[in-house]
């Protein structure tokens, strides 16, 4: 199990007062629901071998420059025993074992875990209920999601499970852990959903289940059920200060794992959908310097490279609202609804632009490893071009010229205004603007000198907003960052 060790901050907790309801009762036992399901759920043992750096071994004295005598030729011949001058010792592999969950998804032998349980692992082994060890082999996995198949060749049908509907689980209802916790197979909690669609920075796509069920080191693979016996979750992690359980667990939500699973034993890898564009959370000083009445979607940084949303119509600025009839109510929703899309698929993407809905038609590609992002420059004391400069919120800027766009190496598509100088108690340094930042647009309206942006400052004013949105880039990053505009 991987523990997620943060501080938890103190806050204030407030009681309401809630109506009368009526509520299903707890069972009077899991026992009916866990017996059937316990011969599903496997032991996972994986061994590792590690080679060790070779060891340098010292004499334990040198006799090097004593005279060739009888006596000093038995002292050589008696300590060179416990060591080899100048040379190194081999040492062997180093096995590394390891333990966790898994349970069986079909009765032919697929077997269901976590990627971190089996990792680099050079032998898998299955172990039963009945202490059954069978050998695994590993059908595919998927670092992005935490999942892994194997697959074991058994002499008789396996019990298997089922995945069941997470989507249809509240917070509140009845959930049973099993797994093998510190080693000790087949253990049993229970508890409730504490929460849903849980983002704990594991991965792009986390939308975890959290619950209070017992989950320790060793769980991790193993399934979660509904009070009707189906997996709805896989367990992953844990947050936790010590490494053992308080109570904070969390869960692959079988919605995502199913297709992930079904992918990973029918081609062994998994292939994703891509749009090509990076995003930014959309807040409450975002959503309002763009007339939006909450927050909601996904601000679109820029445009990959080659890449669907290139020349689609896609712009900077825009924010993505739904995908492919899906809504994106935020932004993290988004990259896993990309990528359970098909590659190929011509979806249309409703985008909030300049105060009204826009819909453009995208054909996906195919997801690939993700782009380098070039180091931040830096703007140094010499940079200064012999030009006018402008003061704007507390921002000393130059218009991107051709000598500026030499000097900076600056592509010829640049546009807009360079910070030239801050003022550290002005509003743009408090909003996070540095020295060498260019000011690209304010309220998606080109700014090519002081005046456009003041203006631009001063329409947001007058249309009653608080916050005006400029767009900055920042070496070959862009970002959109909120100014107050009182």
């Amino acid at each position: 199990m991987k523990p997620l060790r943060h501080l938890l901050t103190a806050c204030t907790l407030s009681l309401a007062l809630l109506a009368p309801a009526t509520h299903a009762a707890p069972p009077d036992s899991f026992a009916p629901i866990v017996e059937p399901l316990m011969p599903a759920v496997v032991n996972i043992s994986t061994t590792q071998k590690v080679h060790q750096q070779a060891q340098v071994i010292a004499p334990m004295f040198d006799f090097n420059g004593l005279p060739d005598t009888p006596q000093n030729r038995q002292l050589k011949q008696l300590f060179g025993q416990f060591g080899t001058p100048n040379g190194t010792q081999e040492l062997p592999d180093k096995e590394v074992t390891s333990l966790g969950s898994g349970f069986v998804v079909d009765p032919s032998g697929y077997v269901v875990t976590n990627n971190h349980v089996v990792g680099d692992a050079d032998e898998i082994a299955v172990i039963f209920q009945d202490n059954t060890r069978l050998p695994a082999t590993l059908v595919g996995r998927d670092p992005k999601t935490d999942l892994a198949v194997l697959k074991v060749k058994p002499t008789k049908p396996l019990v298997a499970v089922n995945f069941g509907d997470s989507d249809a689980m509240r917070v509140g209802d009845w959930v049973i852990a099993v797994g093998n916790p510190f080693g000790l197979g087949g253990s049993v909690s229970a508890g409730i959903v504490s929460a849903r669609g849980r983002n704990i920075n594991a991965g792009p796509f986390d939308d975890f289940i959290q619950t209070d069920a017992a989950i320790n080191r060793g769980n991790s693979g193993g399934p979660v059920f509904n009070a009707k016996g189906e997996v709805i979750g896989i367990s992953t992690a844990i947050f936790s200060p010590t490494g053992g359980s308080i109570g904070i667990g969390f869960a692959i939500p079988s919605s995502m794992a199913k297709t992930v699973v079904d992918a990973l034993r029918k081609d062994g890898s998994i292939h994703r959908g891509w749009l090509g564009v990076k995003i930014q959370q959309v807040s409450d000083e975002i959503a309002n310097s763009l007339g939006m009445n909450k927050p909601r979607g996904a601000l679109v940084l820029d445009i990959s490279k080659d890449s669907p949303a290139l020349g689609s119509g896609l712009a900077t600025g825009d924010v993505i609202v739904k995908f492919d009839g899906r809504e994106i109510d935020e932004m993290r929703k988004l990259p896993r609804y990309v990528a359970e899309t098909k590659i190929g698929k011509k979806v249309d993407v409703v985008v909030w632009r300049k105060g009204k809905e826009v819909t453009i038609p995208i054909k996906l590609g195919e997801l690939t490893a993700s782009r380098d992002v070039t180091p931040e420059g830096k703007l140094g004391k010499s940079g200064s071009a012999p030009t006018t400069k402008d003061l704007v919120l507390g921002m000393q800027l130059v218009p991107v010229n051709p000598a500026l766009r030499q000097r900076f190496n600056l592509k010829p598509t640049v546009r807009g205004l360079i910070v030239d100088a801050i003022d550290p108690a002005g509003e743009a340094a408090k909003r996070g603007i540095r020295p060498a930042d260019i000011i690209v647009e304010a309220n998606q309206t080109l700014v090519e000198s002081g005046d456009a942006l003041r203006a631009a400052l001063k329409a947001a004013k007058k249309a009653g907003q608080e916050f005006a949105l400029l767009r900055v880039q920042r070496a070959e990053d862009v970002l959109f960052i909120t100014v107050s505009v009182k």
